[in-house]
């Protein structure tokens, strides 16, 4: 049993994320998904978005496609189940529809491809993890995303499995440094709040947090801030921004009066669009980050190999990333 598979099974849902596209995320679940299967694991396999496309529009490369086994559990569209290349027998049809129709629920009769298109917010794929039991699903394996498109978070998962690679940048010092910024930002505190359901369903705004009320500042969004003149420490310096962070957010408060008594909070880790330079200001001046949702980042897979056809060397990618992150890292073509 390779250690990454090891891992993996102590969690019963795990979610993959892509730092970049071509970092090997579907190479991963493939793997997983192979070795999963091998172990005779029920597997429950979904997607925050759509993954398993043949074709990269964006790069006009290939892709690898997702290959399910007799006896997985899959949710997708309705419109990606009528065209996938696999038998099976449909489980659930929800009410919750996407972009290309009602979330089907099937399990695998014979072996094919399939895409995935799963729900595309948090609260809606937290009912499919409650319904591993009525499945009889042992783990679940979600394709996360790292998009300020997605309203889902693969933080709601017990733990998650983080793809870099040559496509992120053809340079190893650079390479790891951009992925040690994003597994800091990963690892950051969860804020502990009796509102945490009521802030997590908030879908636009900045809200003002005590130990007994949220307040809403009115402001629709962190970019307008600066514009709007309103006293935001009004109701004290605990601030919760339902959208995404950016540097402009960071510095603005950096130069507040207050700003050592700012605790800043996000839903999870993929709204923060900042960089490590306003960042570390932030903090350095003492402003705090902390999330609503935080997972268990228990593995980095990297690739060596970009889209463009530079290829790094494996062995001294992963060690690198090993001394920097202290997490283990794996190439998934190196089958460890």
């Amino acid at each position: 049993m390779s250690k990454i598979t090891e891992n993996v099974l102590k969690y019963s849902s795990i979610s993959i994320v892509g730092m970049e596209k071509n970092t090997g995320k579907t190479e991963c679940l493939n793997y997983l998904i192979t070795q999963l299967n091998k172990l005779g694991k029920s597997l429950l396999i979904s997607s925050i978005g759509i993954d398993g496309e043949n074709y990269d529009r964006v790069t006009q490369t290939s892709k690898p496609e997702i290959t399910l086994q007799s006896g997985n559990i899959f949710v997708t569209s309705e419109h990606f189940y009528r065209i996938k290349s696999l038998t099976a027998e449909i489980l659930d049809v929800s009410e919750n529809s996407t972009a290309t129709g009602r979330l089907v629920t099937a399990k695998t009769l014979l072996a094919g491809k399939v895409i995935i298109a799963g729900p595309v917010d948090t609260a809606h794929m937290k009912q499919f993890i409650n319904k591993m039991p009525q499945w009889n699903a042992d783990i679940m394996l979600i394709d996360g995303a790292l998009s300020r498109k997605s309203l889902g978070a693969p933080s709601v998962t017990e733990a998650m499995i983080l793809t870099t690679g040559a496509a992120l940048s053809p340079n190893i010092g650079e390479l790891v440094r951009k992925t040690a910024f994003t597994c800091q930002l990963i690892n950051l505190p969860c804020y502990e709040t009796a509102h945490q359901e009521v802030l997590s369903r908030l879908q636009q705004g900045i809200w003002a947090i005590t130990q007994t009320e949220i307040h809403n500042l009115h402001i629709a969004s962190s970019l307008l801030l600066e514009k709007m003149h309103v006293p935001i420490f009004a109701y004290g310096h605990t601030l919760f921004v339902s959208g995404m962070v950016t540097d402009k957010l960071l510095n603005f408060l950096r130069k507040q009066k207050e700003i050592e008594r700012i605790v800043l909070i996000v839903k999870d880790f993929t709204k923060l669009f900042i960089t490590p330079e306003a960042y570390y200001a932030f903090t350095k001046k003492g402003g705090i980050i902390k999330v609503l949702l935080k997972t268990h980042l228990i593995a980095v897979c990297a690739n060596p190999v970009s889209p463009q056809g530079y290829i790094l060397d494996s062995q001294e990618l992963c060690s690198k990333l090993t001394d920097a992150l202290q997490l283990p890292v794996y190439d998934i073509r190196q089958k460890k």
